[in-house]
């Protein structure tokens, strides 16, 4: 599972980051998020989206939030060879696009902990600190232990996709 929390930033955040973390990689990413034709994702605090990066074509299922301090969720990923036969493929299947979220990431390492800095369109910047783990307490201690040492205070964190954050924002980014 991927235990996980965020938190809006400006720009000097990321020097600190680099201060305590390696740097990875940058990359831009855009996701296209789909509801399902059987049950409101958005009631059921699910998602599944279609992600196009530099590295390929993923699909990936989230489950509902499992905890009240952070973004946990279980994953369910795919590769695929083909985003426009993906989109094709959901959508035969009666799934509807909501919307889609781009935006540039870099990230950062540091031991088993990824800290990315997201500058999402429509919406600013964040920073995502996540661990994949099975053990959920250890595995907050050590997003929370990192926020701290990035100076944020972890009962601050935002537990809401950049999907929702968008939603409550504008319809500008909004597919029909």
């Amino acid at each position: 599972m991927e235990v996980e929390v965020k938190f809006k930033a400006d720009e000097s955040v990321e020097e600190k980051i680099k201060e305590i973390a390696k740097f990875v990689c940058e990359k831009f990413e855009e996701d296209l998020y789909f509801n399902s034709p059987v049950r409101d994702f958005r009631k059921s605090d699910e998602a599944l989206r279609i992600r196009r990066d530099d590295e390929g074509v993923k699909i990936t299922y989230k489950g509902p939030k499992i905890d009240k301090e952070t973004k946990t969720r279980e994953e369910v990923e795919i590769k695929v060879d083909d985003y426009e036969k993906a989109v094709e493929l959901l959508s035969r299947l009666g799934f509807v696009t909501v919307r889609k979220v781009a935006k540039r990431r870099r990230i950062y390492s540091i031991e088993d902990v990824t800290i990315c800095f997201d500058d999402v369109e429509g919406l600013g910047t964040f920073v995502e600190i996540e661990v994949k783990s099975d053990d959920l307490e250890s595995a907050k201690r050590k997003v929370f232990e990192v926020a701290k040492r990035l100076g944020f205070d972890p009962s601050n964190s935002i537990r809401k996709s950049y999907l929702e954050l968008l939603e409550e924002s504008t319809d500008v980014f909004r597919l029909q």
